[in-house]
């Protein structure tokens, strides 16, 4: 992620238009909304955008939402960059950067599963700090502002604003956990280490992509361990998680922008927990 040169003076206040930023990532929102609400559980044109033998499916909504979003971004902040699963990284020459995931969960997509969201972020150079997760079938966004002085977490629904708050969970035992798939996993440590911390769980379900991340900051479910995870999967989560309280790192206990292997935790108690488990098996 490009980092910013361009710091505030200690004690000066920062004067960035947060509140037209996040109102800027909920138009962005309301663009692919509109793409994609008319094509879910609608025929679709499916690709693999693998060439080894695995399935990595991308449809023509994917790159129909990040065409748009970018068209968007590029007309009313040209000087931004912009990273996104589908199409390279445009440079900026300003300190921020849009991270999107048009479609986070295409496979449950095309399968007709609501479990997939639209991933919209704004990095500042140092790190995200605003994040939306849009579902427009279920007409969920969850909405996140984690900056400087500013700290708001907001699921909204038909006009109205509930705020996002983790729950406490004081340890393993109690937590119910979830990741995508444990196929994920690719080595037999990363296997081991994350078994582990199942072992211990109350509840364990799976195939929740971002919407997982989601109900942590709901404070429906306590923990979250994926691995293999790129910027865009995890960036837009990332302030939605921490501004409802929670904790998110890689599973070396660092900030976790750049994706990889990653651990979310309601409470930071279990995160702790986890983590002790986890960190034998992080890459170095």
């Amino acid at each position: 992620m490009p980092q910013s040169s361009q710091k505030n003076e200690p004690g000066r206040p920062d004067h960035t238009d947060f509140s037209g930023l996040l109102d800027f990532a909920c138009q962005l929102a309301d663009a692919s909304g509109d793409i994609l609400r008319p094509r879910f559980r609608n025929a679709l044109t499916v690709k693999n955008k693998s060439s080894d033998g695995e399935f990595d499916p991308v449809t023509e909504a994917d790159r129909l939402v990040e065409r748009e979003l970018r068209k968007r971004i590029d007309e009313l902040y040209p000087s931004h960059g912009i990273i996104g699963e589908e199409f390279e990284m445009k440079a900026g020459n300003s300190p921020f950067t849009w991270v999107l995931d048009p479609i986070d969960g295409t496979r449950s997509f095309i399968s007709g599963v609501p479990l997939w969201g639209t991933l919209i972020a704004l990095n500042n150079g140092t790190r995200p700090i605003i994040g939306v997760v849009d579902q427009p079938y279920l007409g969920e966004r969850f909405v996140a502002l984690h900056a400087a002085h500013l700290s708001i977490a907001e699921l909204r629904i038909a006009g109205t604003r509930r705020p996002l708050k983790t729950r406490p969970c004081d340890r393993l035992g109690n937590a119910i956990l979830t990741c995508t798939d444990p196929v994920m996993f690719t080595t037999d440590d990363e296997q081991k280490a994350y078994r582990a911390v199942e072992g211990h769980c109350r509840l364990v379900r799976y195939s929740m992509d971002c919407y997982g991340y989601c109900l942590l900051a709901m404070g429906l479910i306590d923990l979250v361990i994926e691995a293999g995870l790129a910027p865009y999967d995890i960036q837009a989560l990332i302030p939605v998680i921490e501004a409802a309280g929670g904790v998110v790192t890689n599973w070396n206990g660092e900030v976790p922008s750049e994706g990889g292997q990653i651990v979310a935790a309601g409470d930071a108690r279990i995160h702790k927990q986890a983590l002790a488990i986890l960190s034998s098996a992080a890459k170095p």
